[in-house]
């Protein structure tokens, strides 16, 4: 089955939108339903019943998250095969909730853009591994360092200076048109808390 076109970022127009999204486990489906999925597939995917994951399909459909995307044959039972609306959700300002609560949702959001701009770049480098001669080297660069934010205004100073460096050398080296001649490259660029081992946030 092939995959709908579905949108990159998607500003979500109601709170029960948002609510749906506090939830773990939806949150997890949405990203396991960029691409076409079943109820049992993505329950084999999670370790959970197709029942439950069926209940959470249904409840994401009425909110508007994901849509039906077509069905299937699986021996004698026809599948119904879902799909999310977007790969990324923007919670608006103007629902009004608590600030706690907000940051937490958009705290949450950021992370999935996180995971799959990771998927994305897994995806690719593995295609273009693929794509070339074992003896042909692809230009490629991975910078990492790290930085002190000990606290939110900081945090903000920095994201602020970061961004608006981006920009500039993004600039600076973006083609003037598609057609402008030369191989295009994509540069994605991620800040996140420093991971101690074990799995723990480093405080």
């Amino acid at each position: 089955m092939k995959s709908q076109e579905i949108m990159d970022v998607y500003r979500l127009e109601t709170p029960e939108q948002a609510l749906a999204l506090l939830n773990p486990l939806r949150a997890e489906m949405l990203r396991l339903l960029e691409e076409p999925g079943s109820a049992s597939e993505i329950g084999r995917k999670l370790g959970e019943s197709a029942q439950k994951v069926n209940y959470h399909l249904k409840g994401l459909e009425k909110v508007g998250l994901v849509r039906r995307s077509g069905s299937r044959q699986v021996r004698n039972l026809i599948e119904v095969m879902y799909q999310a609306v977007a790969r990324t959700y923007v919670i608006p300002d103007t629902f009004g909730w608590p600030e706690h609560l907000t940051r937490r949702m958009k705290d949450q959001g950021a992370l999935r853009q996180l995971v799959n701009a990771a998927e994305r770049i897994r995806r690719d480098a593995m295609a273009l591994m693929e794509a070339s001669d074992s003896r042909e080297q692809v230009p490629s660069a991975v910078l990492e360092t790290e930085v002190a934010l000990p606290d939110e205004k900081t945090r903000a100073a920095f994201l602020r200076d970061y961004a608006q460096a981006v920009r500039e050398v993004a600039e600076r080296y973006r083609a003037a048109s598609p057609d402008a001649g030369g191989e295009a490259f994509r540069a994605v660029l991620a800040v996140y808390p420093e991971v101690k081992q074990g799995g723990e946030r480093d405080e």
